[in-house]
């Protein structure tokens, strides 16, 4: 299987992968365990992975409605690579990881998805801006200089009048 990437700054992608596993294994390898195994997180070949985000969906669950309806309404997924690929989603039975750019918690690392796990698509939500490079000027650093000054501003505290009634005492 091919390597993803995963830039540091992404946002408004959404990745698939189709779970072969037998239903009874399912729970096991997703859920990660109190001693901090997670085998879904060694398939991906992940750093850093965020159970918050990390979506497994039984197909079978979504009755009637194609896997593809169910991706375009909950992750809001459009665009030509994702038309493409709804018969595909379609025929896809069993479980599905469904990990949107948060799942990776702002960090820049290659996946190279291992067994249970396939690829089925990295789709972008609707709306979502092209991802650029990081700034590199040297305004976007900012200064120390800068930093400086804000650190040497004093903070503003409430001035203590008396201790006569407790609604007087702080203006």
């Amino acid at each position: 299987m091919s390597d993803l990437d995963i830039r540091a700054a992404e946002t408004g992608t959404t990745r698939v992968f189709d779970l072969d596993l037998p239903p009874e294994a399912v729970e096991r390898f997703t859920t990660q365990a109190g001693t901090g195994e997670w085998p879904l997180q060694y398939a991906l070949g992940a750093d850093r992975l965020r159970q918050s985000f990390v979506e497994i969906i039984k197909i079978r669950d979504l009755g009637t409605m194609p896997l593809s309806a169910y991706l375009a309404e909950a992750h809001n997924l459009s665009g030509s690579d994702f038309e493409a690929a709804r018969p595909r989603l379609d025929a896809l039975r069993g479980h599905v990881v469904v990990l949107p750019a948060q799942a990776f918690d702002r960090t820049a690392q290659t996946l190279n998805p291992q067994a249970p796990l396939r690829h089925v698509g990295t789709f972008r939500e609707a709306g979502a801006s092209a991802q650029a490079a990081p700034l590199r000027s040297a305004s976007a650093r900012g200064s120390a200089a800068d930093a400086d000054a804000v650190a040497a501003t004093p903070a503003k505290r409430p001035r203590r009048c008396c201790a006569r009634s407790p609604s007087s005492c702080w203006r």
